[in-house]
């Protein structure tokens, strides 16, 4: 009865789902990436701490909430995901109640993780910042409000896989960099990639590690492809440094 009550409501849900297995059922066989996120999670695993005891873990963008399980079943004391989007949230919820797993979603965008109100040891932002309109100032607010310590990110990365030298500063005569493709750049979508309208932005591998540090995280380490596990470190001095970042509160109607 209760196989049967679980299987109707991973159906109910599963056009949205991630391929998951829950309650002996796979989710999303057919996902045109496979068995996502799974071989992701393998690509990067040993990044991530055995025991996970004692930390306090947010994860933004949990989407079907396939991470924040994995943290608590490391033994996290909190996991905290968040998500912009209700289906997935509805997802995450149910995956958390089959594996009898304690952890707490909330609808909520990375714009607004100041309304939180508390700082995490170990922050998951994987595979939202190139749905972002402004991803530099996701990487702010996440510093500014959220990151106490670790972060593990992943972008969609294309282009070469050379990061060149960066230098402190440039001639303005100067245009060799912005030639050379191992220099640090973006590429704006401004309509679909991949079918997907959501796609706005696309670093290159030196973009992304430069905009990492440049929002005050040290890689310390990271996979052949697109995984760095960083830590909260101090912001560079710049001349027009980024403001501190208040805290937004909830609209009222």
């Amino acid at each position: 009865m209760v196989q049967d009550n679980f299987e109707r409501r991973i159906q109910a849900l599963a056009p949205w789902f991630h391929n998951m297995e829950l309650a002996g059922i796979q989710t999303a066989p057919e996902h045109f990436l496979g068995d996502y996120p799974t071989f992701k999670w393998n690509g990067f695993r040993h990044l991530v701490p055995a025991d996970m005891r004692g930390r306090r873990v947010l994860d933004i963008g949990c989407n079907a909430g396939f991470y924040s399980l994995e943290m608590k079943r490391r033994g996290a004391d909190l996991v905290v995901g968040i998500d912009s989007d209700p289906r997935y949230l509805a997802q995450a919820r149910l995956a958390s109640e089959i594996a009898g797993l304690d952890i707490e979603f909330e609808e909520l965008s990375v714009y607004d993780v100041g309304q939180l109100g508390q700082k995490f040891d170990f922050v998951i932002f994987m595979g939202v910042l190139y749905h972002l309109r402004h991803p530099l100032l996701a990487l702010d607010l996440i510093y500014e409000h959220v990151a106490e310590s670790d972060l593990l990110f992943q972008s969609m990365l294309r282009g070469t896989r050379h990061v060149s030298p960066v230098q402190a500063d440039y001639e303005f005569e100067d245009t060799a960099p912005f030639e050379d493709d191992g220099f640090p750049r973006m590429a704006f979508i401004e309509h679909n990639y991949a079918t997907d309208p959501t796609n706005w932005w696309v670093p290159n591998r030196a973009g992304m590690e430069a905009m990492l540090r440049s929002a005050g995280f040290r890689i310390e380490a990271a996979t052949d492809d697109e995984v760095y596990l960083c830590r909260r470190s101090q912001r560079p001095v710049m001349a027009d440094a980024p403001p501190r970042i208040a805290a937004s509160s909830p609209t009222t109607a």
